[in-house]
């Protein structure tokens, strides 16, 4: 194989659904051979919509891929005696005779984003799972981050994978890709990124309890599940909000007047685009 395949991380955020219809429609070249959309299970109901929609509108496949049967059930097995690991966000931890919350070690992004399109990506380039890849191989991966969050970017850490930030070649920010996407008469996207995800802002769990009562509902209930810890935690409590409490006690009037950042000011560049 002489050529690079270019493919696109697929969040089925606003940014890489406006950079995906870019290429449908030829804005950004060349052609990508498909799109790989990593699916933690646990994102809301609206963003699966979307991907049925946008799937529709794409001349690429879109390839769905999701590691151990989904985020949800790794925190549900983590949460068991006999837990032998844990794949968890950084949720926030309460520890006696400590006012301040702490973070879990985040684990997810790697483990339910990242590897999965790895995997993906080697099948691509036509390989198998424990098959080495030979020098010369590459892969091109797009990533949907703009120009306002360009701290997101990444250098990959895989010889045979390039990353490529089109909407930053561009000096797109992610206003832009809803004006773009306006003008060109596609709907507003959702936001991505999983129900319970603790980077939320109040703005984004009063969004998610005022628009997706389902996903408001398991979101308690992943709150509540944890609250014993999870393997290899000592904490005496586990939370999503950072307020490190249960999540139906939070008051969400306020958050950036708090201080408080929003989930893609701590994002590692794989969710929520």
């Amino acid at each position: 194989m002489n050529e690079a395949i270019h493919i696109i991380s697929l969040g089925a955020g606003v940014q890489s659904s406006a950079m995906s219809l870019m290429a449908a429609q030829g804005e950004i070249t060349p052609m990508p051979v498909a799109a790989i959309f990593a699916d933690t299970q646990a994102e809301p109901e609206e963003v699966y919509v979307w991907l049925d929609w946008l799937k529709e509108r794409l001349p690429f496949p879109v390839h769905t891929v999701t590691h151990k049967g989904g985020l949800t059930a790794d925190i549900e097995n983590s949460t068991l005696a006999n837990a032998a690991s844990s794949s968890s966000p950084s949720f926030f931890t309460k520890t006696n005779g400590n006012p301040e919350p702490g973070l879990l070690r985040r684990k997810c992004t790697e483990d339910f984003k990242v590897l999965p399109i790895k995997r993906k990506v080697k099948e691509l380039l036509g390989f198998r799972p424990r098959q080495r890849i030979p020098e010369g191989v590459k892969c091109v991966q797009w990533i949907g981050i703009s120009l306002d969050e360009m701290t997101r970017m990444r250098t990959s850490m895989d010889r045979h994978i390039a990353n490529r930030y089109p909407l930053v070649d561009l000096g797109i920010r992610r206003g832009g890709c809803l004006e773009w996407m306006k003008r060109n008469g596609y709907p507003e996207p959702p936001r991505s990124a999983c129900v319970y995800c603790p980077y939320h802002s109040n703005h984004e769990w009063r969004r998610l309890k005022d628009k997706d009562p389902g996903g408001w509902k398991e979101a308690g209930r992943v709150d509540g599940l944890i609250r014993g810890g999870m393997y290899g935690t000592k904490a005496d409590g586990l939370f999503v909000h950072r307020e490190c409490k249960p999540l139906g006690q939070v008051d969400l009037s306020t958050d950036v007047d708090h201080g408080q950042l929003t989930f893609l000011d701590e994002c590692e560049g794989m969710c929520g685009v």
